[in-house]
């Protein structure tokens, strides 16, 4: 048993009591700006999440200032699609921390590092679930700025169904550094793009100033993309060529990279991903309403939820939220004049252009980038039944439930779901993930967490994925 710790006279470890009430039992993460401690509640005997900043960031008042945002903003949020703040307070040596709710499961970018898709149901179910969350964030003046794959963290709710949380509203205005000649710079550090660049509308790339809800709303157009294809709709080995596409390049289709998506949802993805903010949705609740025909059997009161959320907020407050312009009715059905092969066209003189603009933002620091708090992705328990020359399809539900073997199914163009509001309910089995064929799986690192008890033991299968633990992770 260790005393209370202060958090600057040395590293915080595992037996340490913090806060007088916390007894830290494993670290679950590290960032630029700080770290995220799994731990117990003396009297409650609850696990908790806790963040707390590193001892070289106490000297910033300005990082001191969005950690604490990030609590306000947080608890602002009352919703089960958010991670609940339950205390925030100080170490004895001043040392801020914020104790959440300790989540089991794995964020969907752990899924995407391994290259797995999501039927189109599962994706939209789940992208549902965040326009919940960020409805009622959006209805209390809250732009999340850096909503992407690892900022959803698939677990479960209390029913025992898939749920998505948001994590990591509050610290979009912090500042960090970007290495543009890194082939890893999407992830989020410390000095320079306001955001996570993969994930970024051209207007928040301009100005952060410039950026409202349509800008979460490219965010969530961009993930749709990448949980169905794979991949991100924009992608670059370096920043500056990143920048350049996403501000001049035209989105590529759906359809290209996966032919059984239905033309109507590949239009509204093209419409989150416009250029200009007032061709995209209005509104969170406008996208859960055009995308709930492509959803599960639950979609259609999922879509309904969410609207309702926004005006319960905004009434509850009595506060008047800025809205952006309302898109005109003609544009519910984005653009079709994209070639159908074609991921962007050949723009080489607007490219280096802007590459030679997006250079010199960088080089005077026009923009400023948020701080991520990242730990490594869990590996999931997953158990599939394959076809011959396939690969293992894993589970969309989080770790500890143990499901059966899903069918095999046909070829894409075969398999393609007619878009109706009365979707017959899908089996959880339906609602794996798949793996595409041509693109390299990355491993992703196991979380650094106490294990959940043990599920049951899988019956054998033709392949069988990496047992996981559970994981709880807060970027």
């Amino acid at each position: 048993m260790h005393d209370d710790v202060q958090g600057a006279e040395r590293p915080i470890a595992p037996g340490d009591v913090i806060a007088g009430k916390y007894r830290v039992e494993n670290v679950l993460g590290f960032g630029g700006m700080g770290r995220v401690l799994g731990a117990r509640h003396l009297t409650l005997d609850e696990r908790v999440a806790i963040k707390v900043l590193l001892p070289e960031a106490l000297n910033d008042a300005d990082a001191i200032a969005r950690f604490l945002r990030e609590a306000r903003a947080s608890v602002r949020i009352k919703g089960e699609h958010v991670a609940r703040v339950l205390d925030v307070g100080s170490l004895d040596d001043g040392t801020p921390y914020i104790a959440m709710e300790y989540l089991e499961g794995a964020d969907l970018g752990a899924f995407v590092s391994r290259g797995e898709l999501f039927p189109v149901h599962t994706a939209i179910d789940y992208v549902l679930q965040a326009c919940e969350a960020l409805a009622e964030a959006h209805a209390l003046g809250i732009i999340h700025r850096d909503v992407k794959p690892s900022n959803l963290f698939l677990t479960k709710g209390v029913d025992g169904t898939p749920c998505i949380k948001v994590l990591d509203f509050g610290i979009s205005k912090a500042t960090s550094a970007i290495d543009a000649t890194r082939p890893d710079f999407g992830l989020t550090e410390t000095h320079a793009v306001l955001g996570s660049p993969q994930y970024m509308a051209p207007e928040q790339m301009r100005s952060s100033r410039r950026v409202d809800a349509r800008t979460d709303i490219w965010a969530l157009g961009t993930i749709l993309h990448e949980l169905l294809t794979g991949h991100a709709p924009f992608e670059a080995q370096a920043a500056p060529e990143l920048f350049a596409m996403i501000l001049q390049d035209p989105a590529p289709r759906l359809r290209a990279r996966r032919p059984d998506v239905p033309e109507p949802l590949d239009a509204i993805v093209l419409r989150c991903l416009e250029k200009d903010p007032a061709a995209r949705p209005s509104s969170v609740a406008e996208l859960a309403r055009l995308l709930a025909p492509f959803g599960s059997a639950l979609s259609a009161g999922a879509a309904e939820r969410v609207a309702r959320v926004g005006l319960n907020v905004m009434q509850g407050s009595g506060g008047h939220v800025p809205q952006p312009p309302s898109a005109s009715a003609a544009l519910a059905v984005a653009k079709t004049t994209h070639q159908s092969g074609v991921d962007r066209p050949n723009a080489t003189s607007r490219r280096t252009v802007a590459i030679a603009a997006a250079g010199a933002a960088l080089a005077i620091g026009a923009t400023a980038a948020v701080v991520a708090l990242r730990s490594p992705p869990a590996e999931l328990h997953l158990r599939s039944a394959t076809a011959p020359g396939s690969t293992s399809a894993p589970a969309d539900l989080p770790p500890t439930l143990d499901l059966p073997p899903p069918p095999v199914t046909g070829s894409p163009e075969e398999s393609a779901p007619a878009p109706s509001a009365s979707t017959a309910a899908r089996t959880a089995a339906d609602a794996r993930p798949r793996t595409p064929s041509g693109r390299a799986s990355a491993s992703a690192t196991a979380a650094a967490s106490a294990p959940p008890a043990p599920p049951p033991a899988p019956p054998p299968a033709t392949t069988t994925a990496p047992a996981s633990t559970a994981s709880s992770r807060y970027d």
